[in-house]
């Protein structure tokens, strides 16, 4: 069976950046496990790993605009310390969740300077270069409920 569209595949897989550092990695833990064709993984990735099948291995680059999106420099604002009500620590490499008008938006601290806060909402992987490897180790039919839902359930997936 190979990959396509509305199929659950896991995979064993690697991700680096375009140093060589190993970002991710399923390696001694279970395989990613996902819904082709559901946005559950990023394009680029899902994209490559079109008309594969269990035991077939992949090496990919995904460019940023494939991955998580290049880095958006107008992102970063300086919020008032006030804005963070409640914590009293506040440390460079924080990350808080901010309820937005477009819905809960993550952010990280990557300055405090007194009473400016500078956050950063850009995904911690925008702007970046990902090489992936792995080894396709089981695609199957989705099932109903899993199409419904968007996402895999049971083991290696989401469950309710």
């Amino acid at each position: 069976m190979m990959i396509e569209e509305n199929k659950v595949v896991s995979l064993n897989y690697t991700v680096k950046d375009e140093h060589g550092e190993v970002i991710d990695t399923s390696e001694g833990g279970d395989p990613l496990t996902y819904l082709h064709g559901a946005n559950n993984i990023i394009s680029g990735l899902e994209a490559a790993l079109v008309g594969k099948a269990a035991g077939d291995s992949f090496d990919t680059v995904v460019a940023p605009a494939d991955g998580y999106g290049e880095y958006n420099e107008e992102m970063v604002q300086v919020v008032p310390r006030s804005a963070f009500e409640g914590v009293e620590s506040i440390e460079p490499g924080m990350v808080f969740t901010a309820q937005t008008q477009g819905g809960p938006v993550q952010l990280m601290v990557t300055g405090v300077e007194e009473d400016d806060i500078t956050v950063d909402p850009n995904h911690p992987l925008a702007g970046k270069t990902l090489h992936f490897t792995g080894s396709v180790v089981e695609v199957r039919d989705a099932t109903e409920e899993e199409l419904a839902h968007g996402h895999v359930h049971g083991p290696g997936g989401h469950h309710h």
